[in-house]
């Protein structure tokens, strides 16, 4: 997604768009929307670090509400087209948010450049795949954020009372993803809840 807030690509994993859950497209749109719409220049938020406090009480209760996405949009055109260079979502606008994991800001030099989205896994296997995506693209440079690391990586700090220490976090998914996330500098989980595993 550019920083307009133009969709300017659209990809798909397997051989047909069926071959990932229907809605992830827009899912994925509505991710990169996210994270481009509310990271700054010099501070990067992802979609996974909305959770905690999209949560009712949090300090961002109500953020999904705030743009909603045009639906007329995500569903126009020829669904065979999806995913493809032919996707009728290409150059348009289509808003969004989404408080969980996958969605990542792109950065060039010192500015926010556009959005990234991954859907079809898991929100923590999202914000992982995501993380690699805009790796490999090199629009990896982000400034400042609220991890540890300073930077926007996904924060597993919310407690079994549903709290998050950083005001930040985001729960763990079943599986591998967090320890994955260590690995590849993408996430951040605290000795606390390690111990709890």
């Amino acid at each position: 997604m550019a920083r307009d807030g133009t969709v300017c690509a659209i990809a798909f994993s397997g051989a047909a768009p069926t071959d990932q859950w229907l809605g992830s497209r827009g899912i994925a749109l509505e991710k990169a929307n996210t994270a481009n719409a509310l990271s700054l220049n010099g501070y990067a938020l992802s979609t996974a670090n909305l959770f905690a406090g999209a949560q009712p009480g949090g300090f961002l209760f109500g953020l999904a509400a705030t743009n909603p996405p045009n639906v007329a949009m995500l569903y126009d055109g020829d669904p065979s087209k999806y995913g493809g260079e032919a996707d009728p979502a290409l150059g348009r606008r289509l808003g969004g948010v989404v408080t969980f994991g996958g969605g990542l800001a792109l950065y060039s030099g010192d500015a926010v450049v556009g959005g990234l989205g991954a859907s079809g896994d898991t929100s923590c296997a999202d914000h992982n795949i995501a993380w690699r995506i805009r790796q490999a693209l090199g629009f990896d440079k982000v400034p400042a954020g609220p991890g540890p690391d300073h930077n926007d990586e996904i924060i597993y700090d919310v407690a079994p009372d549903k709290t998050s220490a950083s005001g930040f976090g985001h729960p763990v998914c079943k599986g591998t993803e967090p320890e994955i996330a260590e690995q590849i500098h993408a996430g951040f989980v605290p000795r606390w809840a390690k111990a709890m595993k």
